[in-house]
């Protein structure tokens, strides 16, 4: 049955009349009418019986009139859900983001975006670069947070929007007893550590240690591989490796036993966030989406603060 018909028929029982439901609806008497005779032959039975001073159902037309009902509530409650859902009374978004940004960028992104809208639900998932892209095409998340380093090809698919929201600078990370510890705000050259002991990351990040390495006039001895920034510090401060890290998983947690200095000629990595092309037309999307840029874009290119330099907690409000 045409649901159109079935409101009209519901407005006619409502108001008794066939001429009150044209009243209500705006429209023409004849109009309401054919509606109600089309409805009719549909259902092979009349619903009313025309009377001196309106109509009156019958018993076909009171059970249809239960169904319409239901029909008009489920197309109202249809109405306000979506309507909650473009203006962020409700919705949910699902985010993917690696480790350190998780403990950074993401935590201040996800406060933001609960003041703006309170009744927003943000489910985040960690994942490294490569996961988190498979995880999006997967359509398990809907925003990825990644990174690339300098001279590495895109990741992603043509169906994705990838959007540069800041860099972050990779650190040499040293035990405070090497001779190369200071001073920390000297940009110190990789070349200057090619008889030390290393300590690598993820996957893709010991390649990029190795090429920069290598690009320095030496390879690296790589001793050590964990993508546990705190790990990784924990065997510099003890003096076992030096390492590469970048500055959010420097700012996510400081040892106090390592050193830091500027890597001279090594680039910095690019953060992406990364969504499927038409994901920004999704209000919750769109909004998770800028409270993250909007993130990056206060920490200054993700430049360390003043209380990360002191070793106290992130805080992109006062970058």
């Amino acid at each position: 049955m045409d649901v159109q018909r079935l409101l009209i028929f519901r407005e006619i029982a409502r108001t008794r009349s066939i001429g009150g439901a044209a009243r209500s609806l705006g429209w023409t008497q004849p109009a309401v009418s054919q509606h109600l005779r089309h409805l009719e032959r549909q259902a092979g039975t009349p619903l009313v019986l025309r009377r001196p001073r309106g109509v009156q159902l019958t018993e076909a037309g009171q059970a249809l009139l239960r169904h319409a009902d239901a029909i008009a509530a489920r197309m109202q409650a249809a109405t306000e859900e979506l309507e909650a859902l473009v203006h962020l009374r409700a919705g949910t978004v699902r985010l993917a983001a690696f480790p350190s940004a998780g403990a950074t960028v993401v935590p201040a992104a996800m406060s933001l975006l609960a003041q703006r809208h309170p009744h927003l639900d943000v489910r985040l998932r960690e994942a490294e670069p490569p996961q988190a892209l498979d995880l999006l095409a997967a359509g398990d998340v809907d925003v990825a947070l990644t990174f690339g380093h300098a001279g590495e090809r895109p990741a992603g698919t043509d169906e994705m929007v990838r959007m540069p929201i800041g860099e972050d600078p990779l650190r040499l990370v040293l035990p405070r007893s090497h001779p190369c510890a200071q001073p920390s705000d000297v940009p110190l050259h990789l070349r200057e550590l090619a008889q030390d002991k290393w300590t690598g990351g993820c996957e893709r990040c010991t390649d990029h240690l190795r090429q920069a390495c290598e690009s320095a006039g030496f390879t690296p001895d790589i001793r050590h591989g964990t993508d546990d920034y705190v790990l990784t510090q924990a065997l510099i401060a003890r003096g076992l490796a030096v390492g590469l890290l970048p500055q959010l998983a420097l700012d996510a947690a400081r040892d106090p036993g390592v050193a830091v200095r500027p890597a001279a000629g090594v680039r910095p990595r690019v953060l992406y966030l990364v969504h499927h092309r038409e994901a920004d037309q999704i209000p919750a999307v769109r909004s998770a989406v800028q409270a993250v840029a909007d993130i990056a874009a206060r920490a200054g290119h993700m430049a360390a603060s003043p209380a990360t330099a002191a070793g106290g907690a992130w805080d992109p409000g006062s970058a």
